[in-house]
């Protein structure tokens, strides 16, 4: 398990499906489980889209 960073919300999520991942950077995570290492680009692009349909609000739940 580790705690990952969602825009200023933090979480716990399970990390083994990418246990080499490091602190400082950034993975896609669904339902609590981080599936696949991103780069900065692309945690940039999935966070703008989410900003676009407004849906930031509900990482805060």
């Amino acid at each position: 398990m580790g705690k990952v960073d969602f825009g200023g919300v933090s979480k716990r999520v399970c990390l083994e499906h990418i246990p080499e991942v490091a602190v400082g950077e950034y993975a896609l995570v669904h339902v609590g489980y981080a599936l696949t290492r991103i780069d900065e680009a692309e945690a940039r692009r999935v966070f703008e889209f989410l900003a676009s349909m407004d849906d930031l609000d509900e990482l805060r739940h």
